[in-house]
C-alpha cells in the first residue's frame, strides 16, 4: 500500500471567493529530516537552488488582493521538486547550476520512491482534491502558478523581468498568458515576454498539465526576477503590479469566452 502521509500541501484560504487558484511549488527553502541539508552548506541553502526567493511572499500579496486560494510547498524542491515528474532528473537533482547536492549524488529508485511518497503526492493529492471540490462547487478553477528566477543563469544576465509562460498541450492553452502578456504590457513598465525565461519545451508545465489541462482549466505560470521581489517591500509592491494584471487578463479572458 503506498503511505500517504509526510508533507502535505499547505493550502491558505481554501474557502477564499474568487475562482483564481495560486500554487508556489518552490516556496520553501525547508529541509526537515530524515533528508536534512542533504550535505549542503547554509549559503547553498539560501541559494535560488533550493527554492524560489520572494515567491511565497508575491504569492501571498496576490492572494490577500485578489481574494484567492493559495497552495504552497513545504520543503526544498532539492528533496523533491514539485514541478517535475518523480522519474524527471530534475526532480531530486544531484546538481543545480553550478552547485553539487551531495544528498542527490547517489539516490537509490528505492529513495526516490520513498521522497515521493512523503513529498510529491501529498501535494499533489491535496491540490488535485480543492480542484475537484471547487469544480464540485461550480467555482471551476483559474490556475496561476508562481515562481522566480534568478537575474544570471551560467554567467548571463537576463534582460526580461515577468515571464508568463502556458502549457502547450493542446490548442488555446495559451489564451489567458496571452491576456495576461498583454495586460502586464498595458499596466506596467516591466519587461515582460511570453515563455522566458523558459517554456514547456523546458519541463516547467508539469504541475499545469496534471491539474490544470485535463480539466480544461484556464492556466497560466508567472516567472519573476528575483532581485524585483528581494524585500518583503518588493514582494508588496509587486503583488500591487500584478494584482490589477490578473484582474484585467482574467475579464479579458472571460469576454472573449
Amino acid at each position: 500500500m503506498i503511505e500517504q502521509q509526510g508533507f502535505p500541501a499547505r493550502i491558505e484560504g481554501a474557502d477564499a471567493p474568487s475562482r483564481l487558484v495560486l500554487v508556489c511549488e518552490h516556496a520553501s527553502n525547508a529541509f526537515p529530516e530524515p533528508w536534512g541539508a542533504l550535505g549542503l552548506d547554509g549559503a547553498a541553502q539560501r541559494a535560488h537552488i533550493a527554492w524560489d526567493p520572494g515567491a511565497l511572499g508575491l504569492a501571498r500579496g496576490l492572494a490577500a488582493r485578489l481574494g484567492a486560494c493559495l497552495v504552497h510547498a513545504p520543503v526544498s524542491r532539492l528533496i523533491h521538486d514539485l514541478n517535475r515528474a518523480p522519474d524527471s532528473p530534475g526532480a531530486m537533482p544531484a546538481r543545480s547550476e553550478t552547485y553539487e547536492v551531495p544528498g542527490n549524488a547517489a539516490i537509490t529508485p528505492q529513495d526516490r520512491a520513498a521522497r515521493a511518497a512523503a513529498v510529491y503526492s501529498p501535494f499533489h493529492n491535496g491540490l488535485a482534491a480543492l480542484i475537484a471540490q471547487r469544480i464540485a462547487l461550480g467555482l471551476r478553477p483559474v490556475v496561476v502558478t508562481v515562481h522566480s528566477f534568478t537575474p544570471v543563469w551560467h554567467g548571463k544576465p537576463r534582460a526580461v523581468e515577468l515571464g508568463v509562460i502556458h502549457d502547450d498541450t493542446r490548442p488555446g492553452d495559451d489564451r489567458l498568458a496571452r491576456e495576461v502578456l498583454a495586460a502586464a504590457w498595458a499596466m506596467t513598465g516591466l519587461q515582460s515576454e511570453l515563455n522566458a525565461p523558459y517554456s514547456a519545451a523546458d519541463g516547467v508545465t508539469h504541475l499545469l498539465r496534471c491539474h490544470a489541462v485535463p480539466y480544461g482549466l484556464p492556466h497560466a505560470m508567472l516567472e519573476i526576477r528575483n532581485d524585483l521581489i528581494d524585500t518583503p517591500e518588493a514582494e508588496a509592491a509587486m503583488a500591487d503590479q500584478l494584482a490589477p494584471v490578473l484582474t484585467r487578463a482574467l475579464a479579458m479572458f472571460e469576454g472573449g469566452s
